[in-house]
């Protein structure tokens, strides 16, 4: 019998993993798929080029201290700055209509973003950024520190006890503040629009666009780059887990590849192990689901789970109507953009997108469940500064498009339209970048139903979970879900359905693993141990 058994190989299971095994837990990892990682992983798509399956760019992972704290350099892991972290063409009217003739580059170091918010938005709108990137910065340095703790009530107000004192603002005011929306809070602190839509694109990048309420910090979040820069790790995104799993294997662990949980054993109460899809019996005294918190439900099944509850969780846990697409190219040039840096511009994220205006109008027909005419765009050409992911004199560039529907009311497929709607994210660049389009020689697209099959991902969604304020902190996925703990006993949650959300994080991994850890610790107990023994015996 295993001491724990974990399902799904995502990082975040993965830190998990690791962190139980250093413990001198039994561990197993059971994964459907062939690599580890999940939407963290690298793959073959091309002769010669090594493609992202989710995400690319790493930034809050490098702000938890998990890679020092579990050694991950030592297994292979290196990170790339991204220095710019962000670069957006822009037109020359400050309204932001017309062809873009120049660039926002937004630099790890501040008084190099001030300068080039300056230059094209002028002096005002650059020193209200330089006061801007302090005071938000230190809010989420609270917050980061809050995502890495579980969300209790007492944590949260541990770890904001303070914000806003350095600016002098009173609690009211400071939720107020928070409850805002994003695009409320630009507009109170810049004037130019062409930097408006930069930071409202970059704060959509959670799903929630930037005009709807309590989206504030979705875009005052982004200053915490200006102190620890995102990073590209060498070798593609799954490089983190590919460490991991070494990692993992070092300390013990086991994983088992291929051959994913068909069920999660729950018995009188008690999670009893896990049956793979291949039909072999896992017995553990612990389980931890790090696969969507509603696939984690579907494996258990309603009958040992309360009454209710099922039914409860799948009527109140929105995943919304997918999020975004994606398209992996192989080009033999990177885009080339007015403004250019002499080539730093393809370090960062490229954002693609005129106004606030254009941002609405396509999530506008996301909400009526149709494709975007005109899709807003992240361009990343990480080939230009990691070359093994891309043959030699050729690039791996990957086109996010946000907000495109799931399921499409006119109820058609997006297996008949995915070319079409592939070829508008590059024809979205080459919008920016005169000239990418005859560069593009193979395409992988990527739509909400393919990342769904892929990954496994509810509804397309790559968040789990919408990150709306009510499905964030003690709120998520549900409030009696919010501590890692699933309703029987020896079976835990972890991954982006669990506190702190979506992205490339391992913080939700490592705060699962203390809870596992503490409960198992608690049960050790003289006392506890003779009230086990005792219910063991009574046992059928």
């Amino acid at each position: 019998m295993r001491d724990v058994v974990v399902v799904g190989a995502g990082h975040n299971a993965l830190v998990a993993a690791c962190y139980l095994a250093r413990e001198g837990l039994d561990v197993e990892v059971v994964e459907r798929r062939d690599v580890v990682g999940g939407a963290v992983s690298t793959v073959d798509r091309f002769d010669g080029y090594r493609m992202d399956v989710g995400s690319s760019a790493h930034i809050m992972v490098r702000h938890t201290g998990i890679i020092e704290d579990l050694e991950l350099g030592d297994c292979g892991l290196s990170y790339i700055d991204m220095d710019p972290w962000g670069f957006a063409p822009v037109a020359e009217d400050p309204s932001g209509q017309g062809p873009p003739v120049d660039a926002l580059a937004f630099h790890i170091d501040l008084d190099d973003t001030c300068q080039s918010i300056a230059r094209i938005c002028g002096e005002r709108d650059a020193e209200a950024y330089a006061a801007f990137a302090a005071d938000w910065g230190e809010r989420n340095t609270r917050i980061f520190e809050l995502f890495q703790d579980a969300p209790t009530m007492t944590n949260v107000g541990r770890h904001m006890m303070g914000v806003g004192r350095a600016t002098g603002l009173d609690g009211l005011e400071l939720s107020r503040q928070f409850l805002t929306s994003g695009d409320a809070l630009l507009d109170a602190h810049f004037t130019d629009e062409r930097l408006k839509t930069a930071l409202a694109w970059l704060g959509g990048q959670s799903g929630p666009p930037t005009h709807e309420p309590a989206t504030a910090d979705l875009v005052g979040w982004n200053m915490v780059m200006h102190r620890l820069a995102p990073g590209r790790a060498v070798g593609g995104s799954g490089s983190l887990s590919v460490a991991l799993a070494e990692r993992f294997s070092r300390l013990g662990g086991t994983i088992r590849l291929g051959d994913g949980a068909g069920r999660i054993v729950v018995r009188d109460g008690r999670a009893r192990g896990v049956i793979t899809e291949s039909g072999e019996r896992i017995a553990a005294r612990t389980v931890v689901a790090g696969c969507h918190v509603l696939t984690t439900i579907g494996l258990v099944g309603d009958d040992e789970l309360p009454d209710g509850f099922g039914a409860r969780a799948r009527s109140t846990i929105r995943t919304g109507n997918g999020i975004g697409m994606v398209v992996r190219l192989g080009t033999n040039a990177l885009p080339s953009y007015p403004g250019s840096l002499g080539g730093a511009e393809h370090h960062a994220l490229q954002l693609l997108a005129p106004t606030r205006t254009f941002l609405r109008r396509a999530h506008g027909d996301y909400v009526s469940g149709r494709p975007p005419e005109r899709p807003a765009a992240l361009a990343m050409a990480f080939s230009a500064i990691d070359p093994t992911i891309a043959p030699p004199g050729k690039h791996n560039v990957t086109v996010w498009g946000q907000w495109h529907p799931f399921e499409l009311a006119d109820g058609g497929s997006w297996d008949d339209i995915k070319e079409r709607e592939g070829q508008k994210l590059i024809d979205a660049v080459d919008a920016m970048a005169p000239g990418f389009a005859n560069s593009v020689e193979h395409a992988y697209v990527q739509t909400p139903l393919d990342l769904s099959r892929e990954l496994n991902l509810v509804n397309g969604q790559v968040m789990h979970v919408e990150m709306s304020l009510d499905q964030m902190f003690s709120w998520r996925p549900l409030p009696e879900l919010s501590g890692y703990r699933m309703p029987a006993d020896g079976l835990y949650l972890t991954g982006a359905s669990t506190h702190p959300g979506g992205g490339v994080f391992g913080a939700s991994g490592r705060t699962a693993a203390g809870v596992v850890l503490g409960d198992l610790a608690k049960a050790q107990r003289p006392w506890n141990r003779l009230r086990a023994a005792v219910r063991a015996r009574t046992e059928p």
